[in-house]
């Protein structure tokens, strides 16, 4: 479903190891933002009914039964530059997204967007 880059794993590995019982890598979008969906992740304790649950490089991944059709073939990668770094987020769903990348929308489903 969805894929996480070796440079992504490490970071959110590093991640993991400040938190404290955390064991989750909870993925998922929500409707809202520039483009009408907005991509969310985070650590999580628990799992939900619903939730697809896999493991990718010794991380535990857990999706909410709505966001799956959003994030299938989701590639998410760590880059590193002079500015610093962060996750990228390469979905093959989005036929649009805003500027800042968070936000995005499909062919099947526009979401909510909101002003920016």
């Amino acid at each position: 479903m969805i894929t996480i880059t070796e440079s992504a794993s490490a970071k959110i590995k590093e991640m993991l190891a400040e938190e404290e019982g955390n064991p989750y890598l909870r993925i998922g979008v929500t409707y809202g933002g520039c483009s009408g969906l907005t991509y969310g992740m985070g650590f999580d304790t628990e799992k939900k009914d619903g939730d697809e649950v896999f493991e990718q490089n010794g991380i535990t991944i857990v999706v909410d039964a709505n966001s799956k059709k959003f994030l299938a073939g989701t590639k998410i990668d760590y880059k590193e530059n002079l500015m610093g770094g962060g996750f990228t987020i390469d979905n093959p769903n989005a036929i649009a997204t805003c500027g800042c990348g968070t936000s995005f929308r499909t062919a099947e489903d526009a979401g909510k967007p909101e002003e920016c």
